[in-house]
C-alpha cells in the first residue's frame, strides 16, 4: 500500500497519510469545492489499510470552512474507532498563537469524540521545532 501524498493547493490541505508507518498530517487550509471528494479516500484508506499498532496524527490548519469542518470530524471520528480496537493514537493538534478559534475547534473535536489531544501552540514566524513537529 502506498502513502498518499497530496501537496497543497490555494483550496487544499497538505496530507501524508502512510498507513504502514502509522502517520497521517494534515496541514494548511480546507475549503475544496467538494469536501466529501477530497477527504472520503483519507477516510476510507484509515478504515480499510492501517496496518501499524500505532497511529500518529499531527493536525495543523489555518484554516478550514464548514464542509470540510464535517469531513475532518468524520476522519477524526475514523481514527477513535481504530483506537477503540486497540491501536495506540496520538492526536497533536497545532493552532497559532493568535487563533483561538482554531484552538476551540481542536477542543470540540476532542469533547465530541472523547479523544485526548495534545495541543501545541505555535508561532507562525518561527521555525518548527523538530522535536513538536
Amino acid at each position: 500500500m502506498e502513502p498518499i501524498k497530496i501537496y497543497p493547493t490555494r483550496n487544499t490541505p497538505a496530507v501524508l497519510l502512510d498507513p504502514s508507518k502509522g502517520v497521517f498530517k494534515l496541514f494548511g487550509r480546507s475549503s475544496p469545492e467538494n469536501s466529501i471528494q477530497f477527504y472520503e479516500p483519507l477516510r476510507s484508506t484509515l478504515s480499510s489499510e492501517m496496518v501499524s499498532d500505532r497511529l500518529d496524527v499531527r493536525i495543523k490548519m489555518e484554516y478550514f470552512n464548514t464542509s470540510s469542518s464535517k469531513c475532518i470530524y468524520d476522519l477524526l471520528k475514523e481514527i477513535k474507532s481504530l483506537e477503540v480496537k486497540g491501536k495506540e493514537v496520538i492526536v497533536r493538534w497545532y493552532y497559532d498563537e493568535d487563533d483561538e478559534d482554531m484552538l476551540e475547534a481542536g477542543e470540540d473535536y476532542s469533547d465530541l469524540l472523547d479523544m485526548n489531544f495534545r495541543f501545541i501552540e505555535y508561532h507562525p514566524n518561527e521555525q518548527p521545532n523538530r522535536k513538536s513537529a
